[in-house]
């Protein structure tokens, strides 16, 4: 599903036009970002948390050049979803044989 499936099915289960449900759509990723990169975490319950991960210092390897290379120590950002998210999907996908995963 891509952002424009979830504007037209938002707008058709509410009735609020697709190009305001594109706006408020818009403006939360801004606001998830933003806080992100002031470090601050997003949390959205009975949904999850965006969360900032810490990445420890490592090497790397440019095998190529048989270089090595320190990655220093960084954060990522990444989803957790919340518990009661997490048990309604695995309840339905439960038994499931169309789903591709890593698509």
């Amino acid at each position: 599903m891509r952002k424009a499936d979830v504007v037209t099915r938002v707008s058709d289960v509410t009735g609020v036009p697709k190009v305001d449900v594109l706006v408020a759509l818009e403006a939360f990723f801004k606001e998830v970002k933003t806080s992100l990169k002031q470090g601050e975490n997003v949390y959205v319950r009975g949904f999850g948390s965006f969360i900032l991960k810490k990445r420890a210092k490592k090497i790397g390897r440019n095998i190529k050049k048989n270089l090595a290379i320190e990655i220093p120590e960084h954060y990522i950002p990444a989803f957790k979803p919340a518990k009661v998210f997490a048990d309604q999907v695995k309840k339905h996908t439960k038994n499931r044989t169309d789903i591709v995963v890593g698509k």
